[in-house]
């Protein structure tokens, strides 16, 4: 599994978060709402890691998906873009490249 994190969201997470090098951002499985698996989506928060099954970094902030979070992707990866006419990060999944 890997996280990508295009430019433009990662502006977003240090404006609009106040986030910035050396900050953590973890993607949290949460139940209820609709996302890649039925019955559950995607949230977030911001603490540091502790067993991270994938991260990535963009702009001195790290990315990450704890192991136990891991089973919400099923071989997929994270995309993390920006969607302007929202003004909000878009979650997309693609399947892992063998």
């Amino acid at each position: 599994m890997e996280i990508r994190v295009s430019e433009d969201a990662q502006k977003w997470f240090h404006d609009e978060m106040g986030l910035g090098t050396g900050d953590f951002v973890r993607f949290t499985v949460r139940y209820g709402g609709s996302g890649l698996q039925p019955g559950f989506s995607l949230g977030l928060s911001v603490e540091k890691p502790e067993n991270p099954a994938a991260q990535a970094e963009s702009g001195g902030i790290t990315y990450f998906v704890e192991n136990d979070d891991e089973w919400y992707f099923d071989g997929h990866d994270l995309v993390v873009g920006y969607d302007a006419a929202l003004d909000e990060p878009r979650y997309t999944y693609e399947k892992e490249k063998a």
